[in-house]
């Protein structure tokens, strides 16, 4: 069976694997691409269906036995949270609240529970799909993630919290939102020569942005072309490129506080 290396639509991740998605920069060995939710990913995960994936960093701290953390690829930082949206005319929120949310393993359910202990009653949703439901009156309030962050005023809704903010206010840290993982059955060797290729990847995306931009175009939901180099600007940084210590003890604080607590 194929190797899977297994990433979202968004644009950070396109532009991240843009390079390994057209064939100008070649795996150490074949594999499948696969592009799916993050909560799919998630799920594919903990299934261990994947080989190398990116998924929700609170989802990959609760898998370290099977998986482990890559140190290119990620999308962490300060000012990149989830948001907490509302629609119009909302009652403040209370355990009566009816909220959605991306997914029960994603980083932004973990710090929604983590900040808002009295919400009880949450709904999970595919990401792109939750802003159209706060719109149609199904629920009061939303965690927005990826472009969620660029677009929501255009659903008429409204900012009630940054989840982001509140994390870094609170522990003074970036907030680790996702990751790149890679199963254990995969050798150290072949390990390092794939963070390699993706390294360069991510380079090659870096220094030739007009053809990665076409790619990102081909996935990208909703979003104009200043909101896609938005959300690359906000979600690829220089942690993206080496997690490095700053990178590695966010994570060892998002372990402390959402998994221990």
């Amino acid at each position: 069976m194929a190797a899977v290396l297994a990433f979202s639509p968004c644009p950070n991740d396109t532009f991240i694997f843009h390079g390994i998605m057209t064939g100008r920069i070649e795996l150490p060995q074949p594999m499948q691409v696969v592009l799916q939710d993050i909560q799919e990913l998630n799920e594919g995960m903990r299934q261990e269906r994947f080989d190398l994936c990116k998924v929700s960093s609170v989802a990959a701290l609760r898998l370290t036995d099977s998986y482990r953390i890559c140190s290119v690829g990620a999308a962490l930082g300060f000012g990149v949270g989830p948001l907490l949206v509302a629609r119009p005319g909302a009652r403040p929120l209370d355990a009566s609240s009816r909220v959605i949310a991306p997914g029960e393993t994603t980083t932004a359910f973990a710090l929604l529970r983590h900040f808002f202990p009295q919400v009880q009653s949450v709904q999970q949703m595919i990401f792109s799909e939750i802003m159209p439901a706060l719109t149609r009156g199904e629920a009061d309030y939303g965690v927005v993630i990826h472009e969620g962050r660029f677009v929501y005023k255009n659903f008429g809704l409204e900012c009630a919290a940054d989840l982001g903010a509140l994390w870094e206010e609170r522990y003074a840290v970036p907030l680790p939102l996702g990751c790149l993982v890679v199963h254990n059955r995969v050798s150290r060797g072949l390990r390092t020569d794939l963070e390699h290729a993706i390294r360069r990847s991510l380079e090659y995306s870096l220094d030739n942005r007009q053809e990665a931009l076409g790619t990102m175009r081909d996935h990208a939901q909703e979003l104009d072309d200043a909101a896609i180099w938005s959300h690359v600007e906000l979600y690829v940084n220089q942690w993206t490129h080496d997690l490095g210590s700053t990178g590695r003890a966010a994570f060892q604080r998002l372990a402390q506080v959402v998994l221990q607590a």
